[in-house]
């Protein structure tokens, strides 16, 4: 019976320990983040489209908006918007 917990902890553990490499792997094929300094020395460049990103709800209910960002709801199909941004453009996603 002892022999049976043991193993179950060993394998427990070595799921743990698989779960963080393959989420440290992951995190290393994110898409890049700015800050927001980085940001806003972007708002006027051409090449870049902003995209609010937030539920209709919360974007409808927020006073605070980017100057020029362009509202797209993650609820629906991103093909159904997605291909309307030239793909030479650098696309912002922001959420909050």
């Amino acid at each position: 019976m002892a022999m049976k917990h043991f193993c179950t902890i060993v394998a427990f553990l070595i799921v743990c320990v698989l779960t963080g490499c393959l989420q440290n792997l992951v995190l290393d094929t994110k898409v890049p983040r700015i800050t927001k300094e980085d940001l806003r020395s972007l708002l006027d460049n051409p090449g870049v489209i902003i995209l609010d990103v937030r539920i209709a709800d919360e974007w409808k209910r927020s006073d605070l908006k980017i100057k020029g960002a362009v509202h797209e709801d993650p609820e629906k199909d991103v093909r159904t918007w997605g291909s309307k941004y030239p793909k030479d453009k650098t696309l912002v996603f922001y959420c909050s």
